[in-house]
């Protein structure tokens, strides 16, 4: 059994992380690291029977955990991961795990050094919608994949994260870009536009567009917004055979807003209603597919068999530094207005 804590108990650790590691096999929650009074009570109340630590260190000392969770806010992250990691600890790294591709692979290289496990949280791989659509394209049943297109907009300014260190793209984005480079494979070019606000902790990417031209051939196509008071998810894929649309509701997200765990009710968790399964076209005629489960906690299972077995975490570091390759190729490609071969 991993033995995992989770450093911070914002709206990551409370509802991406813990409800999940409690529901994963091979996993238990082992401590909390959070500091404010309001959120130590909240994490006590959430979690009556898993001590509550003022910090990382202080849960190192404390003994109590194999691997850790860092949920902090990302510029926070590097020494914190960085600790851990020092300490012989396994490490989860929230996306983005770093500010960049070297600081992500300089991150990789101490884990390496150490000989510890350092995986990156990208849990929207197991969203119900995407893992329908690579079920659909795994299945042969849209031929040859030609485009994807995939569009994440909420109605959320409070959630923005303000400044030239925040932004969508490094949010968002991260999700987005990591799902079609797990469909499509790796990003030979990237271009982009992007929209800015100003706000009183700087100038702050607010939505964009990315379009992602892969090795293999295919092309990707991914959006976001947060302050247009518009709530979508939609993908779109096209392929010599047919093509796939479906309109989701970020299910896991929502039951987890609504005060439910996955371990209420496992065998149910998960799923997109049938009203919003996706419809497949092809010469047959259009037909509704049914909507795969979507189980976060499959990431932390397969974590803790990765540290078990010696073997690779289910996203590894170098993965995520190729995610933020592609993010620094963006925001180069909107700087300069050109596209940026990686």
């Amino acid at each position: 059994m991993l033995k995992v804590g989770v450093v911070g108990y914002g709206t990551g650790g409370q509802h991406f992380h813990t409800p999940f590691i409690a529901a994963a096999e091979g996993c238990s929650l082992a401590g909390i690291v959070a500091r404010a009074e309001a959120t130590v009570a909240k994490a006590r109340a959430d979690w009556p029977d898993v001590p509550i630590f003022p910090s990382l260190t202080a849960m190192i000392e404390a003994g109590v955990c194999d691997a850790v969770t860092i949920t902090t806010p990302p510029q926070t992250r590097r020494d914190l991961v960085l600790e851990a990691i020092n300490a012989g600890l396994h490490v989860v790294a929230d996306k983005p795990f770093a500010p960049n591709y070297e600081g992500a692979m300089e991150l990789d290289a101490a884990a390496k050094a150490k000989g510890v496990t350092l995986g990156v949280y990208q849990n929207r791989r197991y969203d119900s919608d995407l893992q329908t659509l690579a079920k659909i394209i795994k299945d042969g049943r849209l031929g040859q994949v030609w485009r994807v297109h995939s569009r994440m907009d909420f109605d959320d300014p409070a959630t923005l994260e303000a400044g030239p260190t925040g932004g969508l793209l490094r949010d968002l984005g991260s999700h987005l870009v990591d799902q079609m480079i797990w469909l499509n494979g790796p990003v030979a070019s990237v271009s982009v536009h992007m929209d800015h606000v100003d706000l009183p902790e700087g100038r702050t990417d607010a939505s964009f567009v990315i379009k992602l031209d892969h090795e293999s051939g295919p092309v990707s196509v991914v959006s976001a917004s947060k302050l247009n008071r518009l709530s979508t998810r939609e993908l779109r894929a096209y392929g010599d055979k047919g093509a796939y649309v479906s309109y989701g509701t970020d299910v896991q997200a929502q039951q987890i807003f609504a005060g439910q765990r996955p371990t209420d009710d496992p065998a149910a968790w998960g799923y997109e209603p049938e009203s919003n399964w996706g419809t497949l076209y092809t010469d047959e005629g259009p037909v509704k597919v049914p909507a795969e489960q979507g189980r976060y906690h499959d990431y932390y299972a397969a974590f803790a068999k990765a540290v078990a077995d010696g073997t690779e975490p289910p996203v590894t570091a170098e993965t995520g530094a190729q995610t933020l390759a592609v993010l620094d190729a963006a925001r180069q490609s909107a700087e300069e207005g050109r596209s940026i071969q990686l």
